[in-house]
């Protein structure tokens, strides 16, 4: 397969760049799931889900990689038997040699996944995280620069994302110094000769990143730096990093009841109808979502003040609940989740687009909503 195709290691450090494992809840099973990371990828396809239809789908296509967000494999397997469906998928998917990496939990909490792409399609504003679930810690770097050299790392640091405080970027402490090394056998050093001790004017650069972006960070760092061998320090800090989480809240773009807002939905995602707890006249200042099941989310929507919770799966006597309250309910099914596909397609087609491959992404288009409305 020709070079000019993306690998799969290249392609999952993409998904991981936008939805780190560390997001993840611990009891999420993502991450590749079947197949192998090594290997060139001719056809990239996003769904939601991973059952046979869509493997079908997947052979069909002439896909060979398959992003998706539910995981096909939640609990340890103790067999693979072909008479049922799951043995079948994961038989299929190994005798075409289709690689399936899945982002759940972690795609949810980060930014621009599922939950932001909901929060858009529902014309939310002014969202917050609705449940805190993660902090993405901020760390400090302390590298050593020669002064020919200190611009350049620092506006590489910059362009990075590191020495962002508040509305600021680009923010450092330089401290001037010198510098002492001496080059033994076998290095290249970019100022100096193997044997001598040098002596040289240096910058030492501070600057803060959040624990997301250090891969980026890092690579920025080496790109700029002169010197063969980069000194330079990474420090955890105490002080409070983004948080992160579960759930959207915000306010809707214009004024609407829920009854209004429940038929929006129904249009907006295609739907045969929708599950409605509370006054359908009721007005709505603030809304909560989360994509998937939001029982355990319905006490903090109701904290933060929301007049309807949108979720994808919702129990009898937490409906209960959230009724007693005051607080209306929208429930229009898991499967809402589904604009995962056109979001992240459109992400992973701008970046192959960018590195100029050849490598195509499909956006996958079998119905995998098992709810029929009779």
């Amino acid at each position: 397969m020709s070079n000019q195709y993306v690998h799969a290691q290249e392609v999952i450090q993409r998904i991981d760049q936008l939805a780190p494992k560390w997001m993840a809840m611990d009891w999420d099973p993502i991450g590749l799931q079947v197949g192998s990371r090594n290997k060139r990828v001719k056809k990239i396809m996003v769904t939601l889900d991973v059952i046979e239809p869509v493997i079908d789908e997947a052979i069909r296509e002439g896909v060979d990689f398959i992003f998706a967000h539910h995981p096909l494999i939640f609990k340890p397997l103790k067999r693979i038997d072909p008479d049922t469906s799951q043995g079948r998928t994961i038989q299929k998917l190994m005798k075409h040699d289709i690689t399936v990496y899945a982002a759940h939990t972690n795609l949810d909490v980060a930014s621009g996944g599922v939950n932001d792409l909901l929060a858009d399609v529902i014309g939310m504003t002014d969202t917050e995280v609705l449940v805190d679930t993660v902090e993405d810690k901020l760390k400090k770097l302390v590298v050593f620069v020669p002064e020919s050299h200190a611009d350049a790392v620092r506006e590489a640091l910059g362009e990075a994302g590191a020495g962002f405080i508040g509305d600021y970027s680009h923010c450092t402490f330089n401290t001037p110094g010198t510098g002492t090394f001496l080059p033994h056998e076998g290095t290249d050093p970019h100022i100096g000769e193997q044997g001598k001790l040098e002596f040289v004017d240096e910058v030492k650069i501070e600057t803060i990143y959040p624990m997301s972006i250090e891969k980026d960070v890092m690579a920025a760092m080496h790109r700029a730096h002169p010197y063969e061998e980069v000194a330079y320090d990474l420090l955890v800090l105490d002080n409070p990093g983004n948080r992160l989480g579960i759930g959207r809240i915000g306010k809707p773009e214009e004024e609407i009841t829920v009854g209004e807002l429940a038929q929006q939905l129904k249009e907006k995602f295609s739907l045969e109808g929708v599950r409605v707890v509370g006054d359908l006249d009721k007005k709505v200042k603030k809304i909560a979502v989360s994509g998937g099941e939001g029982n355990d989310f319905i006490s903090k929507a109701l904290v933060k003040g929301a007049d309807v919770f949108i979720t994808g799966d919702i129990k009898y006597h937490f409906a209960h609940d959230a009724w007693m309250e005051g607080m209306a309910v929208i429930d229009p099914g898991h499967n809402i989740e589904k604009v995962m596909i056109d979001g992240m397609a459109g992400l992973l087609s701008e970046w192959i687009k960018a590195k100029g491959s050849e490598t195509e992404v499909y956006r996958s288009k079998e119905q995998t909503d098992p709810f029929k409305f009779v």
